[in-house]
């Protein structure tokens, strides 16, 4: 990798006087502060992690006795707590985090509206209608067990996520397809989505609703390695994709015209933005339910700590991250009984919300 003076050649360009980062035929704008905030980040995500596994439960341990597990000391119990229990719980969340922060950053970007999130464009709610369709149908009847029981939950998140976020881009289409639009009607689907879920468990017996109940309100507490696995091939295979896709980003963020002028193909930019977004946020959802209101939040932080023109897709994941360890720790010490993260940042998210509605005015208004 080379760090040269910023300059047109070659098709790149930056602004005069900043510099350029060139990995063979990419290149990228050398942003400082952006840069050191993704270094903050990073090292906020490190210390929630860690304080994830020192010091979570009901099970205090300090942190050389934590240090002593993790190379291979320790007593038994203590090696069941760290590696069986606090591990794959705080690593699910990091990489539903990062997964739910990145997707954030890419609806926004093709929204060009803050408060677009697969929380307000129903994709999350669509992948919940998904596995809680297996359970309902496949639950108590016996029609779905054993491996096809394991597998097919997630498979079901996905499908829904993937059905959620077409009929979202399909019900937008009107000789392309524009932020304000898109943003209407994925707050029709997600309800639609969200009824249909509380429908199906409302049908379903006692025991299949309290199954179906994680994949409603988003928690980590039956991680395991399992689904730190699935996540994090997820995350391996659609970081990359979700990055080069990115690069278009900036280019819709000018306009249609603009962007057509720069030879990006708009609409199938546009798609393949929201087919990586929705896959991530379907992955996401799969490994502990749709924990609302991260990928809205990450972004729109992100973006004001950079203080780029359009969500920053580094920060955004090492933020979402961050958030997401950060709001499960709140949620299992603040009070008297462990609360499902997705319920903590719903809480939370909601005045930020309120709050994007009322800055998205102001700026309207001027």
């Amino acid at each position: 990798m080379t760090l040269r003076s910023a300059a047109p050649e070659g098709g790149d360009y930056a602004p005069p006087g900043r510099r350029v980062l060139r990995l063979g035929p990419a290149s990228w704008a050398w942003r400082p502060r952006a840069a050191a905030v993704c270094l903050l980040a990073a090292v906020l995500l490190l210390a929630l992690f860690a304080r994830a596994l020192v010091a979570f439960d009901d099970y205090p341990m300090g942190i050389a006795e934590a240090v002593r597990v993790l190379l291979g000391g320790g007593e038994g119990g203590q090696h069941f707590i760290v590696f069986e229990l606090r591990m794959p719980r705080a690593l699910t969340g990091a990489l539903v985090g990062a997964a739910l922060g990145l997707s954030g950053a890419l609806l926004q970007g093709i929204a060009r509206n803050p408060l677009a999130s697969p929380d307000t464009l129903g994709i999350g709610w669509g992948a919940s209608v998904g596995a809680v369709a297996v359970i309902v149908v496949g639950g108590s009847a016996g029609g779905v067990s054993g491996a096809a029981a394991q597998f097919g939950v997630p498979a079901g998140a996905v499908a829904g996520g993937l059905a959620a976020a077409f009929a979202v881009f399909a019900l937008a289409w009107r000789a392309g397809v524009h932020g304000g639009r898109l943003l209407l009607t994925g707050v029709a689907v997600s309800l639609i989505c969200a009824n249909l879920a509380y429908w199906a468990m409302a049908w379903s017996d006692v025991q299949d609703a309290a199954r179906a109940q994680t994949w409603v309100t988003g928690s980590l507490h039956a991680a395991d390695w399992e689904r730190v696995g699935a996540a994090a091939v997820a995350l391996a295979v659609l970081l990359p994709a979700a990055l080069i896709a990115a690069r278009t980003v900036g280019a819709l963020g000018l306009g249609d015209d603009t962007a057509l002028g720069l030879g990006v193909r708009v609409d199938r930019a546009r798609a393949g933005l929201l087919f990586c977004a929705a896959l991530l946020v379907c992955a996401a959802t799969a490994a502990a339910g749709p924990i609302n209101f991260v990928a809205l939040a990450a972004p729109q932080i992100a973006l004001r700590l950079c203080r780029s023109p359009e969500p920053p897709v580094l920060a955004s994941p090492l933020l979402g991250g961050a958030l997401t360890l950060g709001a499960d720790q709140l949620a299992a010490g603040l009070f008297p009984v462990q609360l499902p993260v997705g319920v903590f940042t719903s809480v939370l998210g909601a005045p930020f919300l309120m709050y994007l509605i009322i800055v998205r005015h102001r700026e309207a208004r001027l």
